[in-house]
């Protein structure tokens, strides 16, 4: 009797304890859906509700597979400095599509906007930068009478190409101008803009790329409607946008407009 006894109470002991696992493993199982698959092997544990979170410095480094991993589309696309530079291209172009509609008084200058083939750059992008800066006020249409409209194909007055610098420089030679690699002109009927300068910008707009985008279609575009060169009017006023900016500021602010927002032109003394 005494030996049944014994066994009971150590069986009723071994009840006890998996009734206890059993109870205390419960709780935390029921805050799950019943779908949920495992964690695999090798996977990082959820955190904890209520957790602090990790800073960037603390994430731990995913695990390795086999797969690449998913990009993080909260990331900003790839800045202006990580568009490639090729030195030369082939010489042909890609139109950017569409059209825009008049802006200024007038009758509008027709315009195209191209991109040479083998630039990581989409013409449509460049296409509507042109546009910004052709329809702003401060632009050429403050003069009055100038006005301007973006096709993709038919006849046009210009076109605004950008290109390798090699391909800048070929097409400007046709008009008897060095570019040397380094900048851009406007030549018969074409507004050449050079990769680098699209790019990279200059040392005075480093913090302005696309402001300096839109200073190179006022000058280049400028020269077209027969505006030439000007120089710093004095110490701490705007630089003109038919100056040559990129030689230097001679005492004067960046500015990307050749007019104010009053309408009153941006000059200087001409310079030959």
């Amino acid at each position: 009797m005494r030996s049944q006894l014994t066994g009971g109470l150590a069986a009723l002991a071994v009840f006890a304890a998996v009734g206890g696992a059993v109870v205390a493993w419960l709780p935390s199982d029921a805050k799950q859906p019943s779908t949920a698959a495992p964690t695999p092997p090798g996977s990082p544990s959820p955190a904890p509700s209520g957790s602090r979170a990790l800073t960037p410095s603390e994430t731990p480094a995913p695990p390795r597979t086999s797969e690449p991993p998913e990009p993080d589309r909260s990331s900003p696309p790839p800045g202006p400095s990580t568009t490639p530079l090729p030195r030369s291209g082939p010489g042909t172009f890609v139109t950017a599509p569409g059209e825009s509609g008049k802006v200024g008084k007038g009758t509008p200058l027709r315009y195209r906007v191209e991109v040479e083939k083998g630039i990581a750059i989409s013409p449509k992008d460049v296409a509507e930068q042109v546009e910004r800066t052709l329809a702003d006020p401060r632009g050429w249409t403050a003069d009055g009478h100038s006005a301007f409209r973006r096709v993709a194909d038919g006849p046009t007055d210009f076109r605004v190409r950008l290109a390798t610098p090699q391909t800048v420089d070929r097409i400007c030679a046709e008009g008897g101008l060095d570019t040397g690699g380094k900048v851009n002109c406007s030549v018969n009927r074409d507004v050449m803009v050079n990769l680098r300068r699209w790019v990279l910008a200059t040392e005075f707009y480093t913090k302005d790329v696309v402001g300096y985008r839109s200073l190179i279609i006022n000058h280049e575009v400028g020269h077209f409607l027969g505006h030439g060169h000007v120089t710093c009017p004095g110490e701490g006023q705007p630089a003109p946008a038919m100056m040559q900016q990129i030689k230097g500021l001679l005492g004067c602010v960046p500015n990307v407009w050749p007019y104010d927002s009053d309408g009153r032109p941006i000059t200087g003394p001409a310079v030959p």
